[in-house]
Order: C-alpha cells, then sequence, then structure tokens
C-alpha cells in the first residue's frame, strides 16, 4: 500500500498531532499529513504544523451560516488534497453527518478514557478525569476509535489501561493518560496506513 494522505483537525495544542509527526519522521507510520486543519485561530497545533512544513489552516465557524456550511468548507480543503484518512486530535466540534458519509471508516478520534465509559456528549479534556476520579474507578485509560454519527460510539480499534492512583489528582492523571494517548494514536494510525484495520459490525478486526 502507497503512502497514505492524511489531514489532522485539531482545537489546541497538538500534542497528539505531534506525536503522529514524529512517528511518521521515525518511518513508524506510511503516510504524509497533507493538512493541519483548527477551528481556533490561536491553537498552537497550527505552529506544530509549521515548524513540521505542513500546510496550516484556521477555519472560522463564524464566517458560516451553519455548522453544515462549516463542515462543507473542511471537506472541500480535505478533498483538494486528497486526504484518504481523518485523525481527530483533539478536535472539539462535532462533524456533520455529510462529513461522516463522507470518510466513513476513514475517520479517526481518540478519547481519553475507556469507552463506554466517561464519554459522550460533554465529556472532553480535563473534565473526562474529574469524572474518573469521582467515581472512584481503579483503571482508566485511552479509546482510538472509528467516528460513525454518534458521540465516541464508533467501532472501537485500540485500547489502553492506565492506572487511577489514590493520591491521583486531575492533572497527574492527565499527564499519565496523555502519555498513552502519544502512544495509542499513533499506532492506530499505523494500522490503518497498513491496511490492517476490518469494521465487522461493531468490532475492528486487526489484521
Amino acid at each position: 500500500m502507497s503512502s497514505v494522505n492524511i489531514g489532522v483537525l485539531i482545537s489546541g495544542g497538538g500534542t497528539n498531532l505531534q506525536s503522529i509527526i514524529d512517528s511518521i519522521n521515525d518511518g513508524y507510520i506510511d503516510g504524509e499529513i497533507k493538512i493541519v486543519i483548527s477551528n481556533r485561530e490561536d491553537a498552537y497545533g497550527l505552529i506544530r504544523a509549521e515548524r513540521a512544513g505542513i500546510e496550516a489552516l484556521y477555519v472560522d465557524r463564524y464566517k458560516y451560516n451553519t455548522e453544515k456550511e462549516y463542515n462543507e468548507r473542511i471537506i472541500q480543503e480535505l478533498k483538494k488534497r486528497d486526504i484518504e484518512l481523518v485523525v481527530l486530535a483533539g478536535y472539539l466540534k462535532v462533524l456533520s453527518k455529510e462529513f461522516v458519509d463522507e470518510y466513513e471508516g476513514r475517520i479517526i478520534n481518540i478519547h481519553p478514557s475507556l469507552i463506554p465509559s466517561f464519554c459522550g456528549e460533554g465529556c472532553y479534556g480535563e473534565k473526562v478525569h474529574s469524572m474518573v476520579l469521582d467515581y472512584g474507578v481503579k483503571v482508566t485509560g485511552v479509546t482510538v476509535h472509528f467516528v460513525d454519527e454518534g458521540t465516541d460510539t464508533g467501532p472501537i480499534i485500540l485500547q489502553k489501561t492506565v492506572d487511577v492512583k489514590d493520591n491521583d489528582t486531575v492533572d497527574s492523571l492527565k499527564e499519565r493518560v496523555l502519555k498513552v494517548e502519544h502512544e495509542a494514536l499513533p499506532e492506530a494510525v499505523r494500522l490503518f496506513c497498513q491496511d490492517r484495520l476490518t469494521i465487522k459490525g461493531r468490532k475492528v478486526i486487526i489484521d
């Protein structure tokens, strides 16, 4: 399989983006990031992309009347660059039905918990870790999954666990989970680029 054209959508600092960039540079991932798109102009991930020689684009939601029009603009930018895989790396906007349909089976997201726990609408960032600590679970982790029309409901590609310590704070737990995110997301992208992922119902088979 030839090198896969990747588009990455971000909203913030872009540490997961950086993990993919580094993995491509190391030869771990047989793919190339063609475009990084952010819904926030001040997202540091845009600077990370530019420093890596990757085209970076800010798309202002408020220039569009509807979410559908906004998503259509992003789809247009991805199509211009023949994007084959879309990676949501801390992207905090919900994709439209048209977007999901256009890239069905080709959108990957990472979530900082073991889905189906602590996920769904409104569950993102530090709020997830706060929910984990409040509930008192002993194990949390990360989930990489394909995106469908729901929120955090798509078929799961892989999961990695993180033990919750008795003295954990949101910050300490977030730091350890993020480290595992930086391992899990590149692994899932690598498997996709190697054409080793097959979706069968709710299951993802890794060849």
